[in-house]
């Protein structure tokens, strides 16, 4: 949709958060009801997954791959801060419909605010998408994709595979939270590893992904190995994620519509495979299955030519 129709420009940018606002609004005259819910539902997705686009390529404009990083993790820090507020106060859908809308209203706020001035100050370059290939890094997309489909079983059922082999839920409350902490340190810390190969960086976080959901698979009952496992996070998250965004980034002369289409590919629709396979594979086999699905995205890596590397 956004090669051929709409170019994502600062004014759709700014039309997205607004949507965003709105949707919530949407989602309190439609919660009874299943349509309505599910519309609401579509257009909160669809306006995130304009922004989160914008605002990545937008960053990474203006800052280098290596302070990256330490601008993301307050994502991550708000993520933690989210869960451990709501978590206490969340008693009614109403009460995470006002968090959601407080936090959708603020970000339009500060995204306006934060990009406005660069927007006024010089005219954005307008990017042509005529010349836009994923099958000129086919086996990058597709290792892409593989490796979302992979955390499936991770963001789906890992509290459920955790509490039924034997460990609590609060337990499994404080692995989700370490994993994140894992997460924020290696954003803050990770600058220079990005200044080696950011395909041999990517390379290395899938082979870590392989080795955590086999962990997972090998001690499903263990919670050292579970704390072991969540500490991969880093790894498989943090450093994965940052070393790709550069590498897309660089790839590309169409910056916006790359990040695009890696959110669309990875994210939207590896994620919802990885959600329904992973909610077939359920079992003894579940962490097994997202190994070697991660393994798969791995062996893809292996047919980028590294010529290509030189573009970055």
């Amino acid at each position: 949709m956004f090669k051929y129709f709409l170019e994502l420009t600062y004014k759709v940018f700014v039309a997205s958060l607004i949507f965003s606002v709105f949707s919530i609004w949407l989602f309190y005259i439609t919660i009874d009801g299943f349509w309505g819910y599910l519309l609401s539902n579509i257009i909160f997705g669809g306006a995130m997954g304009i922004s989160l686009p914008y605002i990545e390529a937008y960053v990474l404009s203006l800052l280098p791959k290596s302070s990256y990083g330490k601008t993301r993790l307050w994502g991550s820090i708000g993520f933690m801060v989210i869960v451990l507020v709501l978590g206490e106060i969340l008693n009614s859908p109403n009460i995470g419909l006002f968090s959601l809308g407080l936090t959708a209203f603020l970000t339009l706020f500060f995204g306006i605010s934060a990009t406005l001035h660069n927007y006024k100050k010089k005219k954005e370059i307008k990017e042509n998408s005529s010349g836009f290939s994923l099958l000129k890094y086919k086996y990058l997309w597709i290792s892409l994709f593989l490796m979302q489909i992979s955390f499936g079983g991770f963001y789906n059922f890992f509290t459920i595979y955790e509490t039924s082999h034997g460990l609590s839920l609060e337990l499994t409350s404080y692995l989700w939270s370490f994993g994140v902490l894992c997460e924020v340190i290696m954003l803050y810390f990770q600058g220079p590893l990005l200044h080696k190969s950011l395909l041999t960086i990517i390379k290395f976080a899938t082979l870590i992904t392989v080795i955590r959901w086999s962990m997972l698979y090998l001690y499903p009952a263990s919670t050292t190995m579970a704390f072991a496992s969540q500490s991969l996070h880093a790894f498989s998250f943090a450093l994965y994620h940052t070393a790709v965004i550069s590498y897309i980034f660089h790839l590309y002369s169409q910056k916006k519509l790359a990040q695009q289409f890696y959110l669309g590919i990875a994210f939207g629709l590896g994620g919802s495979i990885g959600a329904i396979s992973a909610g077939y594979f359920y079992g003894e086999y579940l962490f097994l299955t997202q190994s070697l699905i991660a393994f798969m995205a791995f062996l893809s890596l292996l047919g980028i030519k590294e010529k290509n590397e030189k573009t970055i």
